[in-house]
């Protein structure tokens, strides 16, 4: 069942992009909305204007554990770590934690692609958008860590929808749900002063995977020893990609004289030449195959993907000829 949220008394730790987005959408619904960052009145002065309509109480200029007297559940923003002490606590007083990707999680009614990983979500995330939009048209939402969080889209979404989410570790921390596609680029040594350790890093990358059903789709990479140890957790249909070639009992994408191809229950499908592709380094040629690997699971139409594929030529600010 999903959550009611009326008359619940919400604390918003973090009022940039995601905190923002959750507060609208807390406060939308019957929540008693209180939005508390550690930056100064003036310093979030266009956050308060971006909410002026939104009936929210600020808490600026600290964290003071004293809000947590008046709250039912804290909503953490992703710049916000678990040992920051208003945090340690609410755990100390029972008071449960969510995120914006959490409770999205709880209510989207259609179908969702999570993208993690150290490196390439945004690239991966941007290309399996552009191939669903192909497809589907206005009815492909992306966001998440990109873009506008999709908790703002939500309440407009319908059964035959899809929800293409980057997710990031930080959100991946308090997440208790699992998308119908959960995808793991890679696992390198990242956000390690906010993990601490590479194992408390990789548990919460895992994450995306542990509450996922057998009717789901895990989506790992054959060539990242991070990602690749993670398919003894897969407890669903699993999806890999690489450049190397695959056994003959597993489906994924890979390159075989310069072609890509995805190997779906036994059948090889060619996709497009390598220089077909517009993106620059063999890392984004693996984000490619990701990409296709994730339509694969999505069921997405080949010739989508082999058009958005073939145009794409990645996101702003990344190899750009200035």
């Amino acid at each position: 069942m999903k959550p009611d949220w009326n008359g619940k008394r919400v604390t918003i730790l973090g009022g940039a992009r995601q905190g923002q987005g959750a507060a609208r959408w807390f406060a939308r619904h019957g929540a008693h909305v209180t939005v508390n960052d550690r930056r100064t009145s003036e310093q979030m002065a266009t956050a308060r204007s971006a909410l002026a309509d939104t009936p929210v109480t600020w808490v600026l200029g600290s964290h003071p554990v004293e809000i947590l007297d008046a709250t039912d559940i804290v909503c953490l923003s992703g710049g916000v770590p678990l040992d920051n002490p208003i945090v340690v606590e609410a755990l100390r007083r029972g008071i449960p934690l969510t995120n914006d990707t959490q409770v999205f999680m709880e209510i989207v009614p259609c179908q969702t692609i999570g993208i993690t990983g150290s490196a390439g979500k945004t690239t991966t995330t941007t290309l399996v958008g552009r191939m669903a939009k192909t497809a589907f048209g206005d009815r492909v939402f992306v966001g998440g860590n990109i873009g506008d969080p999709l908790l703002n889209y939500v309440d407009k979404m319908k059964p035959d929808d899809l929800a293409i989410l980057e997710i990031s570790s930080f959100q991946l921390e308090q997440m208790t749900l699992s998308p119908n596609v959960a995808t793991v680029l890679n696992v390198r040594p990242n956000h390690l002063d906010r993990h601490k350790t590479m194992e408390t890093y990789a548990a919460a990358k895992q994450r995306i995977l542990n509450f996922q059903g057998t009717g789901d789709t895990a989506v790992l990479s054959r060539e990242d020893p991070g990602s690749w140890r993670l398919r003894g957790k897969v407890n669903c249909r699993l999806i890999s990609f690489g450049v190397g070639d695959i056994s003959v009992k597993q489906d994924g994408s890979f390159l075989s004289d310069d072609i890509l191809h995805l190997r779906d229950r036994g059948m090889d499908i060619p996709l497009l030449r390598r220089d077909q592709i517009q993106l620059r380094g063999v890392h984004n040629l693996m984000n490619v195959l990701a990409a296709f690997a994730i339509g694969l699971a999505a069921s997405l139409p080949l010739d989508a993907m082999r058009e958005a594929a073939e145009v794409f030529r990645g996101v702003p600010h990344r190899l750009e000829l200035v």
